[in-house]
């Protein structure tokens, strides 16, 4: 055995042996609803008297405690069976009034509206308005694309993937689409999206399951952004941009494949001249060893990064989307709808220790998991809607979980 085979070895074990599931860490589980209304759930202080609220669907939440529910839009309730209007949930100042409104992501190929927040204590239902047309991709993200200090939405539509932006000067004009690629083979339906500073020259770039897209130093110049091959997916959720292993880089993490199998992490590599390449990484396998106790986890529709326990380092949040094609349309579609995040702990000179904590057995991911501070205790809380309802999962010791 020669030695570069006996150090691939080493390194694949020390990865194995981090994937233990770990003791779970106390949440507190508050149930805001038992009802479908939407696969996605975010927040913002909707009504400025200092505490975050949640809003999924029709309803906001107004916290700290989250017993409040007000309806900011008609209800709509839907059957697991089936999908509802409301795939992802995102909130801005849209109009510059300095109250936080809503952005509805919808379903895959419609169009997203966005409601404006009345003001003082948000009561009845927000004036809506036109946002984007055709909005395509299942997991489109929320993030700053052009440096305005804006928040962008990275989506797809009539083949091109690119980014929609907002101008709050100009609240009652749709929002303008950017084209990051030629025209091909996106659709309404296409999965997986992310970003980052691939190449660290301080412009964001755009993931997807097939390539990067590399900003120019003119975002606004016509024609396409340069395209760098690789398979980062079969089908991704959102792509998590992060430096996983501690050396300065920033790598990748994503599902493989969010209708079955497969967590993994993209390092990244840089030749003598500075040509930037990826290599694979497992987390979770994409085809598991149905026999094995070892963790599997089966439609992994939603990612998001926080530093879950404030070591300094970013962890992955992510879990099982409940019933994504309904009781028998997935792989394992019956299996307890977990919710996990997983640590990542830096090691010199060795792979990183990544290691799985169960957070709830019984709520899942849809297309959408979020990760704020909402009880202010510098920790992280998650936020989950879909088919099982609207659920906070509050980060503390002792937690009991109470219902509605």
């Amino acid at each position: 055995m020669n030695l570069q085979h006996c150090l691939s070895t080493i390194a694949l074990a020390a990865l194995l042996v981090s994937t233990a599931t770990a003791e779970p860490q106390a949440y507190e589980k508050l149930v805001l609803s038992d009802k479908f209304y939407s696969e996605g759930a975010y927040y913002a202080d909707f009504n400025r008297d200092g505490h975050l609220d949640v809003v999924a669907g029709p309803f906001w939440y107004a916290g700290p405690d989250f017993k409040q529910r007000h309806e900011y839009r008609e209800v709509r309730e839907f059957s697991p069976l089936d999908y509802s209007d409301n795939f992802l949930t995102y909130t801005g100042d849209f109009n510059g009034d300095e109250w936080p409104d809503v952005l509805c992501v919808p379903f895959p190929g419609t169009d997203g509206f966005w409601f404006e927040n009345p003001g003082s204590d948000g009561e009845g239902h927000w004036k809506s308005h036109l946002a984007l047309k055709n909005v395509g991709n299942e997991s489109p993200i929320w993030v700053d694309i052009n440096g305005d200090g804006r928040r962008d939405l990275v989506f797809n539509i009539d083949g091109f993937l690119g980014y929609g932006s907002y101008d709050p000067e100009l609240p009652e004009q749709p929002w303008t689409f950017h084209k990051v690629s030629p025209q091909g083979g996106y659709h309404k339906f296409t999965h997986g999206a992310g970003a980052g500073d691939i190449n660290g020259d301080g412009r964001m770039d755009i993931v997807e399951a097939k390539c990067w897209w590399e900003q120019p130093a003119d975002a606004n110049a016509e024609g396409p952004w340069k395209r760098h091959p690789y398979e980062f997916a079969d089908a991704a959720a959102q792509m998590g941009v992060l430096d996983i292993n501690g050396d300065g880089l920033l790598d990748v993490v994503n599902a493989w494949h969010c209708h079955h199998y497969g967590l993994v992490w993209h390092e990244q590599k840089r030749t003598g001249d500075g040509e930037i390449h990826f290599v694979r990484r497992e987390i979770l396998p994409p085809e598991p060893d149905m026999a094995s106790p070892d963790l599997r986890i089966s439609q992994m529709h939603a990612l998001a990064l926080a530093d879950m326990d404030r070591d300094g380092t970013l962890d992955i949040v992510t879990g099982k989307r409940y019933w994504a094609h309904g009781p028998t349309g997935d792989v394992e579609a019956g299996a307890p709808p977990v919710l996990y995040w997983f640590k990542v702990e830096h090691q010199p000179d060795a792979p990183p220790k990544i290691t799985p904590i169960e957070v709830d057995n019984d709520s899942g991911v849809g297309t959408q998991v979020t990760a704020v501070d909402l009880n202010k205790d510098q920790t992280p809380d998650l936020v989950v809607g879909n088919k099982k309802g609207t659920f906070v999962f509050l980060s503390k010791e002792d937690a009991p979980t109470s219902e509605p």
